[in-house]
């Protein structure tokens, strides 16, 4: 493990756009916070309550094209996953994320503007030790012909992403890549969220993508892509698969030591094979930095969770 303490941010940063599926203007600010806060969520502009929830696996209400943060009464916050991945990206233990709207603003749709809002901060050391959810053995799970799984690495956290589109600019990418911040600016930080123009009329039916633009997502035809700046990278769909993996395992709350492999997946199997993960309190322990240690007071987040109803497969 190469960092032993905890980090938060040196001050504030604040950046304002829309919402890629609301398509409201929303300004989000990133707070420092104390040792063992985690990355907490706060709404704010609703009428006087705001509401406050920590991000992570048991705040999430729903997948389907994006992660959508809440709790009993409600959804909190939508399109968590990229501010999510640049927090946990660039090593950022513990934050508070304020917003005053529904959902996460896109920016370019990428994680690259809350990269530049976590620099502005910037980033300090604390004197509390780092903690790591460490994977103890593999836990798989399969949704068609999607299959995640997760296994054991001592080292950190690493990514083997593979993606497969029946489509020629497409096709079969894949990504491996250990996640540590030089490599997370360089490699994942820059690629955007993508769409096909043959599925906007069904999103926009569905209520979805109303905020999507040229300027915040890849929309690709049957023969090209439309943007008029191109491809970031040659291979910049897989890249944005797993910097949606970044952001969405954010949610163990704590850095993993494992090593994820995904096939064919997205938001969906991410938050499945993180649950599957979590609620075998056999396949994960909290360890200290350093130590090796078990935290004591740790309260255990498999306490709270519900066996999952898709039966994965553990091996």
């Amino acid at each position: 493990m190469k960092s032993v303490k905890q980090t938060t941010l040196r001050g504030e940063a604040s950046i304002a756009g829309i919402g890629v599926h609301s398509g409201l203007p929303v300004t989000l600010t990133l707070h420092p916070a104390d040792a063992g806060s985690g990355i907490v969520f706060v709404r704010t502009g609703l009428g006087g309550a705001d509401r406050e929830i920590k991000a992570d696996v048991r705040a999430v209400t729903a997948t389907e094209f994006a992660t959508v943060l809440g709790d009993a009464d409600g959804p909190l916050c939508a399109t968590a996953e990229h501010v999510l991945a640049a927090l946990r990206g660039l090593g950022v233990d513990n934050a508070m994320v304020e917003i005053d709207g529904p959902e996460v603003p896109i920016m370019d749709g990428s994680a690259e503007a809350f990269v530049a809002a976590i620099d502005r901060a910037g980033i300090v050391t604390l004197a509390a030790p780092r903690r790591y959810v460490k994977v103890l053995k593999p836990v798989r799970v399969a949704r068609g012909d999607a299959l995640g799984e997760i296994l054991p690495n001592p080292d950190g956290f690493r990514l083997d992403v593979e993606i497969e589109f029946d489509h020629p600019l497409i096709g079969r990418q894949g990504l491996r890549l250990d996640v540590e911040p030089e490599k997370f600016r360089r490699e994942l930080a820059r690629a955007r969220t993508f769409g096909f123009l043959r599925d906007v009329a069904k999103l926009w039916s569905a209520g979805y993508a109303l905020g999507a633009t040229f300027d915040n997502t890849l929309v690709v035809s049957d023969t090209r892509v439309l943007n008029a700046d191109g491809l970031r990278f040659a291979d910049e769909f897989v890249r944005h698969k797993a910097l949606d993996a970044v952001g969405g395992f954010a949610l163990a709350g704590e850095p993993l030591l494992a090593t994820y492999r995904s096939v064919r997946g997205g938001h969906k199997l991410n938050h499945m094979v993180l649950t599957a993960l979590m609620s075998d309190r056999s396949a994960w322990t909290l360890v200290e930095a350093g130590s090796g240690r078990r935290p004591r007071g740790h309260a255990d987040v498999a306490a709270a969770l519900v066996a999952p109803a898709y039966g994965p497969d553990v091996s």
